[in-house]
């Protein structure tokens, strides 16, 4: 009776273990999977992103869920030109990439107007559309566009324009001399008086910052061709006056006025005597022989203020002959 008893009790003492034992497990089983849990929601929330600021490259692990809030756990402070990519506002995705690129102080020269601003574009192309530069078709840009921008880096933007004009130009003759036996030496006769020609060009002017830097010719036409001026030039050198055969130089034609005594000597420090001839120094030299058609064989040997060009004035022994001799024209003759 006792030992059946016993066997009873323990029995129930299994069962009872075989139950405590159970509820453990699960709750072990329970508190795993709610650990298993916490780590993948925490995987989940947390991303790794790449940052890169200024060339300088690290990856972190964030739970922030856009680009600013990344910054703000980095301590990345932003300046008023400073450039994020993507932007501040952009949501964060794992395996990103953020860029932050830090403005630099650049001189920029549009012309003859010169700034001195930051920006944090990466390539001369990209700062001037960040400034609103307009360029032109034929605009030059020093460095070139595809330039990476850096500190202190010197841009020069050179306004080319252009401008195409047309004129009308005088195309000069040709003096064609011909040779003439039967006039004078040193006097000539006009057969043709000779007509200018007329050219169209049409130019392009080329212009930097405003200055002209180039002028090019596009087209060239004639219009009207010109027309040569034809002139005879006398050869012969001797003529015949008085019964003497002269031989001359040169001959001209002059107006002859008459002077007399004044009681001064003349420029060549000479007593005026009948010979004597004022003439323009520049025209015929002094000294110079000279036979004067109407007053005969004479010498250069005076000047005076009024004797300019084609001017001479004979000397005259008495003031009644200078009057009579008036003002005429004479032909001069320089004899060799």
């Amino acid at each position: 009776m006792t030992e059946g008893i016993i066997i009873k009790q323990t029995e129930e003492c299994t069962t009872s273990d075989n139950f405590f034992n159970g509820r453990v497990a699960s709750a072990l089983l329970a508190v795993l999977l709610l650990v298993v849990t916490i780590i993948s929601a925490y995987q989940g929330a947390q991303k790794k992103i790449n940052l890169l600021v200024d060339g300088k490259q690290w990856q972190v692990h964030t739970f922030s869920n856009n680009v600013d809030g990344l910054l703000q756990e980095e301590g990345v402070v932003l300046a008023e030109q400073d450039r994020v990519t993507p932007g501040a506002a952009a949501v964060l995705e794992d395996g990103m990439t953020v860029i932050v690129r830090r403005a630099v102080p650049v001189q920029l020269q549009v012309g003859y107007e010169k700034y001195r601003l930051m920006s944090s574009a990466e390539t001369v192309g990209e700062l001037l559309k960040e400034k609103g530069v307009v360029l032109g078709a034929r605009d030059m840009v020093t460095p070139g566009l595809t330039a990476k921008l850096e500190k202190e880096t010197r841009i020069q933007v050179d306004r080319i324009t252009s401008q195409v004009i047309e004129e009308k130009v005088a195309i000069p003759y040709k003096v064609q001399r011909k040779s003439d036996e039967t006039l004078l030496r040193g006097t000539m006769k006009v057969i043709n008086s000779g007509k200018e020609g007329l050219q169209r060009k049409v130019w392009e002017k080329v212009y930097k910052n405003g200055i002209m830097m180039e002028k090019r010719l596009l087209a060239s036409s004639v219009l009207h061709e010109p027309v040569d001026r034809v002139v005879q030039v006398g050869t012969m050198r001797t003529v015949s006056r008085g019964g003497n055969t002269l031989r001359f130089s040169r001959a001209y034609d002059m107006v002859a006025t008459a002077y007399t005594h004044t009681g001064n000597n003349t420029s060549t420090g000479v007593s005026p005597y009948v010979g004597v001839v004022a003439v323009d120094p520049s025209v015929i030299p002094m000294g110079s022989r000279l036979y004067v058609e109407g007053y005969g064989y004479g010498r250069a040997m005076d000047k005076g203020s009024a004797i300019k060009g084609n001017r001479i004035d004979v000397f005259m022994d008495t003031q009644s002959q200078a009057l009579g001799w008036g003002r005429r024209s004479v032909k001069v003759y320089l004899l060799e």
